[in-house]
């Protein structure tokens, strides 16, 4: 009985700390990325797997059903919503021209973005008409 308190001591200070020091870097990503999207990145990956991980460390230490229960929808939604936010903040910041790191290579939607409309037009061609397609 004791070893199994023992392993399960360990395996909750695996998970807690792992999660620990995955928040810890998303807290440094924020400030030491140099725009908004980036910071989204960082943000939106590790402070989700953080997240988790404490949970799944939390659903081992109470070992309650209830408790396991609420940890795993919690990580279903966070799994779920953190990026469709992170990804309509992202929209958002770029439709108002927030400012872009001065050494991105690349702009991808550079010339897509229609503000009379407040379209985004896709790079996908249609095969059939060969037009480009509004997403």
């Amino acid at each position: 009985m004791k070893k199994e308190t023992e392993m399960i001591n360990i395996i909750i200070a695996i998970f807690a700390g792992i999660g620990a020091l995955a928040i810890l870097l998303a807290a440094i990503g924020i400030i030491r990325m140099p725009d908004l999207y980036l910071r989204l990145s960082v943000t939106t990956k590790a402070a989700t797997l953080g997240v988790g991980l404490i949970l799944v460390g939390g659903a081992f230490h109470f070992q309650d059903v209830g408790v396991t229960s609420r940890a795993i929808a919690i990580i279903f939604f966070t799994t779920l919503t953190a990026p469709v936010s992170a990804q309509l903040i992202g929209r958002v910041a770029y439709i108002i021209k927030a400012e872009i790191w001065e050494h991105t290579i690349t702009d991808e939607l550079d010339g897509m973005y229609d503000s009379e409309t407040h379209s985004l037009e896709s790079m996908e061609k249609n095969v059939d008409d060969n037009k480009v397609t509004k997403v």
